[in-house]
């Protein structure tokens, strides 16, 4: 039942999105020549440009498709499945001026394929958060479930059902767990072990089941084979858990490596060599626009500095970077020269005396930051990044905290998740590790967009600088 409504509800999704397809044609057309046309050209009537959904609505849903948009995402976040649907949209509309190449077509308006990219995106999105609220609300009420039988009784068991419960919109039902150790009638939030895991071919014939996820402890792999044969053979989807929270704390990645599945303990989006040059041209267009934006404040603040405080205008300081490696990072002086050996080990506190009077106010508004725009585009530094430390409490958290040279793995940044979200300055450390753990795991351009924007509103006043 639940693998009919789901072909179903595909069905739905691809004729609306080719319904969506062609009225973002039509609009795209009454915008570009009904409300604002050409002033002193001559265009082609709708039907000619009607023509060219022969091919675009095809080639558009092949590559929805590809995409991944028509698998299930009830177990999915709904920015992850709009941020799939812009990058087909991207894909899909590039290919349309690629048609219109081949079929040596020259008269169709540039400006009406971009009105068009827009539209289509707009309606696009619209149609799927307004059918994801439909299926939350009928999944709530018990319509479109998946029934899913527990293999093995771990902690990988309890985090699968945790997360179940506390998302009913995923549409999932629990019949129960099957186990070997644990006497029948055990439960564990109102899930019980209904009998052991020889009782699983019973179970496959005399039951519906949408799932079976195989989540056994570590210790008892040896019996995975038979159990995985058993599902095989009955049809049923299988799922495999494996319990290793406790030896692999994070969120591991699995890639096909020749027909080898291979785990990686952690999945670092910005080792792909695509997403490092993708971010680094970022970078450097991002640091220029700062220096056109900035450039007139930086010098009014450099003047105010050699005026009030006799020492260098730059103050510059060794930081970990990428792979570990030191760099000298740029600061505006903000404090009064001091020893560089007790400068290393020492954080600046509430009213400390060491504080210039321009400095104060620089360090409290992130103006002291701006000359990293230089780290920036010599490539020490990124825009948006986990903050780079110094040596002496990299050696001393590195220690304390586990996982934290995790951070190194990528280039630091003038900005950063934990930065927007109130972890800056004399904050928690561990905190902002785990912010920094979860931007370096989930990093995606829209994520960085979405960091600077947060910075422009709220990451400049440091409360945390003293």
């Amino acid at each position: 039942m639940i693998k009919e409504n789901q072909q179903s509800l595909n069905r739905i999704y691809v004729l609306i999105d080719a319904v969506m397809i062609v009225l973002s044609f039509v609009l795209a057309y009454a915008i570009r020549f009904e409300i604002f046309p050409p002033q002193h050209a001559l265009w082609y009537p709708l039907s000619h440009y009607m023509e060219w959904l022969i091919y675009l609505v095809p080639v558009y849903l092949i590559i929805y498709h590809l995409c991944g948009l028509y698998t299930p995402m009830r177990a999915k976040r709904l920015r992850y499945e709009f941020e799939i649907f812009i990058r087909a949209n991207v894909i899909a509309v590039l290919c349309f001026p690629v048609l219109l190449y081949f079929f040596r077509e020259m008269d169709i308006s540039r400006s009406f394929i971009f009105f068009f990219f827009g539209i289509n995106i707009f309606l696009g999105l619209t149609f799927r958060y307004f059918l994801r609220n439909v299926l939350y609300e009928a999944r709530l009420r018990g319509f479109n479930q998946k029934h899913i039988l527990f293999v093995g009784y771990s902690q990988a068991t309890k985090s699968y059902i945790d997360r179940i419960l506390a998302n009913p919109e995923w549409g999932y039902h629990v019949y129960g767990i099957l186990d070997d150790e644990r006497r029948i009638g055990h439960e564990y939030k109102g899930i019980k072990i209904i009998g052991t895991t020889e009782i699983l071919p019973q179970m496959l014939a005399e039951h519906t089941f949408d799932e079976i996820a195989i989540t056994l402890q570590l210790k008892n792999f040896s019996m995975l084979e038979g159990i995985v044969a058993t599902c095989e053979k009955s049809g049923v989807h299988t799922q495999f858990v494996p319990d290793y929270g406790n030896i692999i704390p994070t969120t591991a990645h699995t890639e096909d490596l020749d027909g080898l599945p291979v785990v990686n303990i952690r999945h670092v989006p910005l080792t792909n060599t695509v997403n490092r040059v993708i971010k680094r041209i970022t970078d450097l267009f991002g640091a220029v626009v700062m220096l056109i934006i900035f450039g007139i404040p930086m010098i009014i603040v450099s003047i105010i500095i050699k005026a009030t405080s006799p020492g260098p205008l730059i103050f510059k300081q060794v930081r970990v970077g990428l792979h570990n490696k030191e760099f000298q990072m740029y600061k505006f002086r903000s404090m009064e020269v001091q020893d560089p050996a007790q400068e290393k080990k020492a954080w600046t506190k509430r009213d400390d005396p060491r504080v210039t009077p321009i400095g104060k106010f620089i360090r409290k508004t992130s103006i002291d930051e701006l000359p990293q725009i230089f780290n920036v585009l010599k490539g020490d530094m990124s825009l948006v990044g986990p903050r780079p430390e110094r040596p002496f409490f990299v050696q001393k958290f590195q220690e304390e905290i586990p996982r934290y040279n995790i951070k190194h793995q990528v280039r630091p940044g003038i900005t950063g998740w934990a930065q927007v979200n109130g972890y800056r300055g004399d904050t928690s450390i561990r905190k902002r590790i785990e912010y920094d753990l979860y931007y370096i795991e989930n990093w995606t351009y829209l994520m960085d967009i979405k960091i600077l924007i947060m910075t422009l509103f709220k990451g400049f006043i440091n409360k945390n600088a003293y």
